[in-house]
């Protein structure tokens, strides 16, 4: 299969790879230092699962430099999807599938307003997994999970192109499988990853001391509540107790973990905050959901959205 990987952090680095050892066709867009690391050394892939390294010929500077694919995963930041999503409807005019496996629940919109009708495929990834130095992708722990499918197949048998993805899977070792409710899983997703960012950030602390103090569990209850009612007044069949579910998980994650989100913040980079906190308070107001904690998180975190503000820092 050829497979294109537009963006070769973490999510992009770590599942192409393995699809690259497993004989498929695979070519990495990268970038800046990490472009140059992999075109000089190739990627090295640091796992629990086993070391891998694809070669310096898989990498290219640019979507255009891509003629043809079958597969398409976006694994960029969510700042990007709307310059990638331009750049790949040439790829998807020739037949390619684009999955995105970035986080957010808007992703899949801004990709199907740019690329022909049929072409986007759901996908949401589970995996904790990040550039270790240019070049150099390092998994954290032995979880990587894809599901992906089509939208609007309810209940229906997975279609030909995600069964054909899934077997490629398979082959190289991935944890995957095709749901028939594909967006319902990006939210419940989407349920959890709002509040872990959110109130990780907003507190500045990880996910024990959030937890483990009455005034942040309850805000990261209800932070998780409210982007629940959201996908529900969206049309999406979300279970009633889905946050108090998440909740409950959360208790069993370690104490110190924490999120993407909350990283960024403490290196002053850039954040996804319009696409998590933000996009809740935002569609909620457009759905007349009321939804005060995540407007507030979206509020306290916006004089970081796009770095440390220069007179201070995170």
């Amino acid at each position: 299969m050829r497979i294109a990987v537009v963006g070769a952090g973490g999510v992009g680095g770590f599942f192409g790879a393995r699809l690259a050892a497993a004989g498929d066709e695979v070519t990495f867009v990268a970038r800046g230092r990490h472009l140059e690391a992999i075109r000089e050394h190739g990627l090295a892939v640091r796992s629990p699962l086993g070391d891998l390294r694809v070669a310096p010929e898989s990498v290219v500077p640019s979507i255009a430099a891509i003629p043809a694919a079958d597969v398409v995963l976006v694994a960029v930041k969510l700042w990007d999807t709307e310059d990638v999503a331009a750049q790949l409807r040439p790829l998807a005019e020739g037949g390619a599938v684009v999955i995105s496996l970035q986080n957010g629940v808007q992703k899949d919109d801004v990709l199907r307003a740019h690329l022909p009708e049929g072409s986007v495929m759901g996908g949401v990834c589970y995996i904790s997994a990040s550039i270790e130095e240019p070049g150099v992708v390092r998994h954290h722990g032995d979880l990587q999970k894809l599901v992906f499918g089509e939208f609007g197949a309810r209940g229906a048998e997975p279609s030909l192109r995600a069964g054909a993805l899934l077997d490629r899977c398979a082959a190289a070792g991935i944890t995957a499988e095709v749901s028939a409710d594909i967006e319902r899983v990006i939210w419940e997703k989407f349920v959890f990853l709002v509040g872990l960012s959110g109130t990780t950030s907003a507190v500045r602390q990880p996910i024990g001391v959030v937890r483990g103090t009455a005034g942040s569990r309850t805000l990261l209850r209800d932070v998780m509540r409210e982007a629940a009612a959201v996908g529900r007044a969206r049309g999406v069949d979300l279970d009633a107790g889905l946050a108090d579910e998440r909740l409950t998980f959360c208790d069993t994650l370690p104490a110190g973990m924490t999120s993407s989100m909350h990283n960024d913040l403490k290196r002053g980079n850039r954040l996804e905050l319009p696409w998590l906190s933000g996009a809740v308070a935002d569609l909620g107001a457009e759905l007349g959901v009321p939804v005060p904690r995540n407007r507030a998180v979206a509020d306290v975190l916006s004089p970081y959205v796009l770095g440390a503000p220069e007179d201070g820092a995170a």
